[in-house]
C-alpha cells in the first residue's frame, strides 16, 4: 500500500545572519536523535538520553504544535554548512506546574554540543521572540530552566527573561522565568 500524502504544515522560515529556522521534518530524525542522545545536551533537560522512538514522538509533537496552535519549534540550521544545530521555539506542553503556566507560550532552545558557545542560541531566540511578539495576542512568554544551567540562564537574561517563581517539574528543580513584550528594548 502506498504511503498517504503527508499533511503539510506551513511553518514560517526565519533567517538570521548565521542561521536558518525552518519547520521540523521527518528526515530530521537522525540529527535530532543524535542531539537528544548527547548526555551533555540533556544533562539539564530530560536528565537522560532519549531513545529514537522518544525523539520521533518529539518531532511529531513539534509538527502538531504548528498544526494545532499556530506556533511551535523550528529546526535550526547553520547557513554556511547546512548542519543541524538544534531546536528552538515556543510550545504549550500543558506541564503540571505550580504555579501553572496557563496559556502562556513557553519558549525553549536546545543546541547540539558542537554548537555551544557560539552565540547561536541567543541569535536564534531573538528571531523567535521577534516572531512571537508579532503573532501572540498575550504580551508574556515564559521558560523553565534548571538552576544549574548557567549557559541557558545567560541566554534567558539576554532575551529579557526574569525569574518570577521556582518550582519542581518531574522531580527536578526549575526556575520559572517570564518575558513581557515590553522587554523588547532590552533584547535589542
Amino acid at each position: 500500500m502506498p504511503h498517504p500524502v503527508p499533511f503539510v504544515v506551513n511553518v514560517p522560515v526565519l533567517e538570521t545572519e548565521r542561521l536558518r529556522l525552518r519547520g521540523p521534518r521527518a528526515d530530521d530524525l537522525d540529527a535530532c536523535a543524535a542531539l537528544w542522545a548527547d548526555t551533555e545536551v540533556v544533562r539539564h533537560t530530560t536528565g537522560k538520553p532519549q531513545t529514537r522512538e522518544e525523539v520521533w514522538w518529539r518531532i511529531l509533537r513539534y509538527i502538531g504544535h504548528w498544526a494545532l496552535m499556530g506556533y511551535g519549534f523550528w529546526a535550526l540550521e547553520e547557513k554556511a554548512s547546512g548542519a543541524f544545530v538544534g531546536e528552538v521555539g515556543f510550545a504549550d506542553f500543558k506541564r503540571n506546574l505550580d504555579p501553572p503556566l496557563g496559556d502562556t507560550p513557553e519558549s525553549g532552545w536546545i543546541l547540539a554540543s558542537a554548537f555551544h558557545g557560539k552565540g547561536y542560541a541567543t541569535e536564534a531566540m531573538r528571531a523567535v521572540i521577534a516572531w512571537g511578539d508579532e503573532h501572540f495576542e498575550a504580551a508574556r512568554t515564559a521558560c523553565l530552566i534548571h538552576p544549574d544551567n548557567a549557559a541557558s540562564l545567560r541566554v534567558a537574561e539576554k532575551l529579557g527573561y526574569r525569574e518570577y517563581a521556582r518550582s519542581t517539574y518531574r522531580d527536578k528543580q526549575v526556575l520559572m522565568l517570564e518575558r513581557l513584550a515590553s522587554e523588547t528594548a532590552r533584547t535589542s
